[in-house]
């Protein structure tokens, strides 16, 4: 390089993290990020690529997805103004769901700070405050006002965000273009904590249960970001438990595993919530059992063994990295128990009891033979993220994964329009096949980043379940309003003509009978393709408090 900046430091320190994309919006006060890494790469140096999204919460969830899919750190980079107030959703998802994103967001000239430089965010002279703003939705927020102090702030912020959540570096205009003498240094990931007593006192809680009835596993979506489905599966085994999993944890253990019995929550299976109500114990791992994965208990005791302890009361194990502690765990318990494995663990699934809606009248396909069309056909070791709604509700519960397949839900935040931008992250992490199920109101919100993947000719496959409504709200209104005046109801629109007009060369198709779908789905190509199937906004999902309200 002709120079050396903190822009280049900040694509080199990128590099000697392993990341190989950021993504975000270019704009004035970050686009000497963007040159640097396109300067870089041109030149030889850090092979760290820019992706240009359509718009900055996307951008942001692209980061998410990529951490998720990596286990590693996911990187958005964005300019000032409006750019860095679309991150805040983003962001707040990864927050509360504990994913390692690092926010680098552009701001004016610190000269022009306080005096009315455009899309000022300084907090200065009644302006808005952008570190307050972000310090709200991340782990480590801080403003980078001399180029001496970046490597010590980036290195505070690498290691909150590998903490579990974003962290956010504010870089004025000039900061970015002064020069700086640091070159980056290798940044290890920190030793990871044990929790001896912790898991100690877990392994006596289900040694204890043990003797007097059933264990019930409920796994969460951390167990695949650590890579720790084996060693899931060994503790599984050790106890002979019944399995469950968080709506976001679908990929931890497949549904033809021994003593799977379903997905827990507001859009799980009942067998599921007979065999914990009725367990000696329930223990969380991966997962904290928010309220869209709770579980009626009662006098169940509860214990856990994850990043952060459950909502809920319970016995609990501190443990950052599940496929160190899980081990550690199931040791544990072989020795209070005087055993090295099971005596009569289940053979065979248990196997979700699928819930009944009522059934629809209205035009259109069913979500349940949708979502058995596309758990046949998908491919091995593919990815699937879910969007919010009727939708995520009909994949949650109805869709089976393949053998080593990924699954992404917002089950943070819920922001329709996260499952576009995170399936471009993860496959941009990954290469493998990918698939969006969406709703048509979240593709209305963020559906045009598949401009992102066809610029890019990811493999991604865009399933949008048309019903020309937020049907979800279209059921809410019918269970418990007053009035439902059709205000969530839209138009009809014909999405896959729209988007073969709008983007020739893409491969769209318009589903109007499974025999269309199946069609659409094993149609050859490497590239994007898109699925627009026709639904009843009036069909209900299989989401238990709308099944409550309506009996």
């Amino acid at each position: 390089m002709e120079d050396w900046r903190v822009a280049e430091y900040l694509v080199r320190a990128c590099a000697e993290l392993g990341i190989r994309h950021f993504f975000g919006v270019d704009g004035a006060n970050i686009e000497d990020v963007y040159d640097a890494a396109a300067r870089s790469a041109e030149a030889g140096g850090a092979d760290v690529r820019g992706v240009v999204a359509k718009h900055e919460f996307a951008a942001a969830t692209m980061a998410d997805g990529y951490a998720r899919a990596t286990g590693g750190l996911g990187v958005v980079v964005a300019t000032s103004g409006g750019g860095a107030m679309n991150l805040v959703a983003g962001l707040a998802e990864s927050y509360t769901s504990g994913v390692p994103v690092l926010a680098l967001v552009g701001q004016p000239p610190r000269n022009l700070e306080g005096r009315g430089a455009f899309q000022d965010t300084s907090g200065r002279a009644g302006s808005i405050d952008a570190l307050r703003l972000f310090g709200t939705v991340s782990r480590y927020c801080a403003r980078v006002e001399q180029a001496d102090e970046l490597p010590a702030q980036f290195a505070a912020a690498v290691a909150a965000a590998r903490g579990g959540g974003p962290a956010v570096l504010l870089l004025p205009k000039d900061i970015q273009c002064a020069p700086i003498e640091a070159r980056p240094q290798r940044l290890d990931p920190a030793p990871v904590a044990g929790d001896p007593s912790g898991v100690a006192a877990v392994a006596a809680a289900v040694t204890a249960a043990r003797a007097t009835g059933k264990i019930v596993v409920i796994a969460g979506d951390q167990v695949a970001r650590d890579d720790a489905r084996d060693a899931l599966r060994e503790l599984v085994t050790t106890v002979d438990a019944v399995v469950g999993v968080t709506p976001d944890g679908k990929d931890v253990y497949g549904a033809h595993e021994p003593g799977y019995a379903g997905v827990a929550g507001t859009m799980g299976h009942p067998e599921l919530v007979r065999m914990a109500q009725s367990a000696a114990l329930c223990l969380l791992v991966g997962t904290r059992l928010p309220g869209t994965a709770l579980i009626p208990l009662g006098d169940v005791p509860l214990a856990g063994i994850g990043a952060q302890p459950p909502y809920l009361p319970a016995v609990h194990a501190t443990a950052a990295d599940l496929a160190v502690a899980l081990p550690e765990l199931t040791a544990a318990i072989r020795e209070s128990a005087g055993a090295t494995g099971s005596s009569d663990a289940v053979a065979e699934p248990i196997g979700g009891t699928r819930l009944q809606p009522p059934a629809a009248a209205g035009p259109g396909l069913r979500y349940r033979p949708v979502m058995e069309v596309i758990s046949e056909l998908l491919l091995t070791g593919s990815a699937v993220f879910a969007d919010a709604g009727n939708t995520g509700a009909a994949a949650v519960h109805y869709l089976d994964l393949p053998a080593d397949g990924r699954f992404g839900l917002a089950l943070g935040m819920g922001g329709m329009g996260y499952s576009f931008g995170a399936a471009i992250g993860a496959a941009f992490a990954t290469g493998r096949p990918t698939y969006v199920i969406a709703g048509d109101g979240a593709f209305l919100m963020h559906g045009l980043e598949v401009h992102t993947a066809i610029e890019y000719a990811l493999p991604i496959t865009f399933v949008i379940l048309n019903n020309n409504a937020h049907a979800m709200c279209v059921v809410r209104e019918r269970l418990y309003l007053r009035h439902a005046d059709g205000r969530n109801r839209f138009g009809r629109a014909m999405l896959a003509e729209g988007m073969a007009a709008m983007f020739p060369g893409l491969p769209c198709h318009a589903v109007r009978e499974l025999s269309g779908l199946r069609t659409a789905l094993t149609a050859t190509g490497d590239g994007p393709r898109f699925v627009a199937i026709d639904c009843d906004p009036d069909e209900m999902p299989p989401f238990v408090p709308f099944l409550a309200a309506d009996a």
